[in-house]
């Protein structure tokens, strides 16, 4: 995709049990749903919740820092116009590089657009 696409924060809490409704991709980082808002609007939503099992506030709050600079690399390029995305982190994000994480969000990304298209 040539195309860019504007990101806003989701943050509250129905945006994220919305998107648990959509499409999902598990990848050893993290879990990726992406849901479809369908209110015609190409603003993608990206949100990030790391649980308490994986650590502390300091491990879960980098955790979620490694996030979002991957979201804004490639979200804009690769995202799904108007649909929210959420990553769900996993322990392997704090010890995956980022040329892996790229990559894993890379394939998530594509995986999901498959299955919205069918």
């Amino acid at each position: 995709m040539s195309e860019t696409h504007s990101l806003r924060g989701l943050r509250i809490r129905s945006e994220f049990l919305a998107a648990n409704s959509g499409k999902r991709a598990a990848m050893p980082a993290f879990v990726l749903l992406v849901r479809p808002r369908g209110d015609g609007d190409a603003t993608l939503g990206m949100g990030f919740t790391v649980t308490k099992k994986i650590g502390n506030a300091v491990v879960r709050n980098r955790i979620k820092r490694r996030f979002r600079a991957l979201a804004r690399t490639l979200y804009p390029i690769e995202g799904v116009a108007g649909a929210d995305h959420i990553l769900i982190g996993r322990s392997a994000a704090l010890t995956r590089d980022h040329a892996g994480l790229v990559q894993d969000l890379t394939k998530a990304l594509g995986r999901i657009r498959r299955d919205l298209a069918k």
